[in-house]
């Protein structure tokens, strides 16, 4: 099981920018934000929490929450795009992904606040990710998403992503895309040393 060090998190970070100009950091979640990242669950609306967890609830729980902080435990791993609001750094979108060594793969889910949707935020962050997969010399990005999720659907046709059924539930709908990029094409730099050192620990 693979930790990273909490004081090397910041340097994995990416400014991106929204389709109106404004920067937007993409970085790992660290335990700080726990109480943030709840506050931005509970924030969703009932249908966007539904999407997203393909099911009711209303906020993480406690177990959950400690999984969303912890990065790189079980080779899972957390993220959230947060953007600069009247001063404040806000949440505005997350990731959580799991990097599968043995099928070379890298599956995902996530969210973008009901109030910034719309802005670019999920097209930057699918791609961002497309980069993470890249990093792990992984060859396959994948997430599932309820059929009558029209958002995340739009957004992964937009994106370049071939859909097939999901194997283990009906109701979901896999979507895919194949990565081919070289090493030294990865277009962000932080993440392929962050893949190294998850891959290699001992240099830690």
């Amino acid at each position: 099981m693979t930790t990273l060090r909490l004081d090397d998190l910041r340097q994995y970070s990416d400014v991106l920018r929204s389709r109106s100009g404004d920067p937007m950091t993409i970085r790992f979640v660290e335990p700080r934000d726990a109480e943030e990242l709840q506050n931005y669950f509970r924030s969703l609306s009932t249908r966007s929490r539904y999407n997203r967890f393909l099911g009711a609830m209303s906020e993480l729980s406690k177990s959950q929450l400690e999984h969303f902080t912890h990065v790189g435990e079980g080779e899972r791993f957390s993220v959230v795009a947060t953007m600069n609001v009247d001063g404040f750094e806000t949440i505005v979108g997350e990731a959580r992904y799991a990097f599968h060594a043995d099928a070379g793969s890298l599956e995902f889910g996530l969210s973008i606040h009901d109030r910034w949707q719309g802005h670019g935020i999920g097209s930057s962050l699918l791609k961002n990710l497309e980069c993470r997969t890249a990093a792990f010399g992984a060859e396959r990005l994948f997430g599932d998403t309820l059929r009558s999720n029209d958002a995340m659907i739009a957004l992964a046709r937009k994106s370049g992503y071939a859909f097939t059924h999901n194997p283990d539930d009906w109701k979901l709908v896999r979507f895919e895309k194949h990565i081919d990029a070289a090493p030294k094409d990865i277009p962000c730099a932080s993440w392929k040393l962050a893949a190294e050192q998850i891959v290699h620990p001992a240099a830690m």
